[in-house]
C-alpha cells in the first residue's frame, strides 16, 4: 500500500520543523508560518514518530502551483516517498502548471514528473562592505497601496498571488513601494529568516528603480543580508557583488506546464519557495 499523505496545519510546525534539521535546513520558523497561511502543507506520518515527508504547494489561482520545502526524512530516503507526496500535492492542488527551484540532489526526482529547467538562481548572502545610502525614491508601504500592489504582481507575475500579496507588508520588516504618474509602479520587502535579512521581492518596472528600491531596503536592514537572485537580472547580481555578498549556492528554476516565471519587471523573488 502507499503511505498515506495528508493535510498539515501549523499545530504540526514542530514537525516540520524537526523534519528540516534532520536534512540539516535550518529552523525557519517564520518562513513555515508565512507556508502554512497561504499555502497547501502535505505529509506522510513516520510510524516511529514525527514526519517521514513533507512538501509545500502554494496555488496561485487555478494557473501556477508554487512547490516548495521538499523534505524526505533520511532513513526513508530512496524509497519513493519524495515522488509519491509530490504527486498528491500536484494532483490535489490541480494547477495548470507548477514551478520550484531544484538544487542538484532534487533535480532528477522532478524531472522524472515531468519538470524541465527554464533558468537558475544563485543566493548570495554576508554583511555588506560598507554602509548602503538610501536613493530616497520608494516610500513605506500603506494599507491603501494594496489593491496597486495586487494588480501589478497580477500583471508581472501572469497568476494571481492574492493571498501573498496581502501577507508580505505584515510578513515583512520593511515593505516599500515606488510611486509613478498613475500609481504604483513598483514595490519590495525585506523579511528577516534566521539571523538574516532577505531582500525580495523586488518588482520594478526598470533597472534603476530596481536598484533603488535595494538601496532603500538594504540600508535599515541589520547585520547579514541574503538575496536569491535569478540569472536574468545581471544588474542585481553585480549589486549583490558590489555590496560584497558571497555566493553560498545556485538552484535550478523549473516549471511544469507553461513558462510562469514573471516578466521582466521582477528583478528578484519572495523567496525561492514562492518565485
Amino acid at each position: 500500500m502507499s503511505p498515506t499523505v495528508r493535510r498539515l496545519d501549523v499545530t504540526d510546525l514542530e514537525a516540520c520543523l524537526a523534519l528540516g534539521s534532520d536534512r540539516q535546513w535550518p529552523r525557519e520558523d517564520h518562513k513555515w508560518r508565512l507556508l502554512f497561511s497561504i499555502g497547501r502543507v502535505y505529509g506522510v506520518e513516520d510510524p516511529d514518530g514525527g514526519l517521514a515527508a513533507a512538501v509545500v504547494a502554494s496555488p496561485y489561482g487555478t494557473s501556477v502551483n508554487a512547490i516548495s520545502m521538499m523534505l524526505v526524512a533520511r532513513k526513508h530516503e530512496r524509497q519513493g516517498l519524495g515522488g509519491h507526496i509530490l504527486s498528491h500535492a500536484l494532483a490535489d492542488v490541480g494547477a495548470e502548471g507548477a514551478l520550484l527551484t531544484a538544487t542538484p540532489m532534487g533535480k532528477p526526482l522532478y524531472e522524472k514528473l515531468g519538470f524541465r529547467t527554464v533558468g537558475r538562481c544563485s543566493t548570495l548572502c554576508g554583511v555588506p562592505a560598507g554602509p548602503i545610502t538610501p536613493s530616497g525614491r520608494s516610500r513605506p508601504f500603506t494599507a491603501a497601496d494594496l489593491p496597486a500592489v495586487t494588480a501589478l504582481d497580477t500583471d508581472v507575475f501572469g497568476a494571481p498571488r492574492t493571498e501573498l500579496i496581502a501577507a508580505l507588508p505584515e510578513f515583512c520588516d520593511s515593505f516599500r513601494v515606488v510611486d509613478g504618474p498613475d500609481g504604483v509602479v513598483g514595490f519590495g520587502g525585506a523579511w528577516p529568516n534566521v539571523g538574516t535579512t532577505v531582500l525580495g521581492p523586488i518588482t520594478a518596472p526598470d533597472q534603476d528603480t530596481a536598484l533603488a528600491l535595494l538601496d532603500d531596503l538594504a540600508a535599515t536592514a541589520p547585520g547579514e543580508l541574503r538575496m536569491d537572485v535569478d540569472h536574468r537580472a545581471p544588474h542585481v547580481l553585480k549589486w549583490a557583488e558590489q555590496a560584497r555578498l558571497e555566493h553560498r549556492f545556485t538552484t535550478d528554476i523549473m516549471v511544469l506546464g507553461p513558462d510562469t516565471t514573471g516578466d521582466h519587471r521582477s528583478h528578484t523573488p519572495v523567496m525561492l519557495a514562492l518565485g
